[in-house]
């Protein structure tokens, strides 16, 4: 069954940055596209970045544009979230997806 792993979460200064790992398993990671979604604590859940299978095309929600930027490792099966500049409203729990399924999450707090 679809597995996806989250990690790199954690306490940021605004300004700072943070990297996030997903690592996959049960399907084809090479064949899948993949997201980013996050939830603020008390808000709905939030798409933020899409990147196709082969990492050719990449899409970001506009309040990420610029900071963040979304990448793969076919060979590793695994899904980044390089996320620069973080600002406390970047404050969420970060999610890679497969659809519509999705891992367990890594907090990311942003806090002076």
């Amino acid at each position: 069954q679809v597995q996806l792993v989250e990690s790199g979460g954690g306490l940021v200064q605004p300004g700072g940055s943070l990297r996030l790992s997903c690592a996959a398993s049960g399907f084809t990671f090479s064949t899948s596209a993949m997201s980013w979604v996050r939830q603020a604590p008390g808000k709905e859940l939030e798409w933020v970045s899409f990147i196709d299978s082969a990492a050719g095309y990449t899409r970001y929600t506009g309040s990420v544009k610029g900071r963040f930027t979304i990448s793969r490792d076919n060979a590793k099966n695994t899904l980044y979230l390089q996320m620069n500049s973080l600002k406390p409203e970047d404050t969420a729990v970060y999610y890679c997806a497969k659809g519509a399924t999705r891992g367990h999450g890594t907090q990311v707090t942003v806090s002076s």
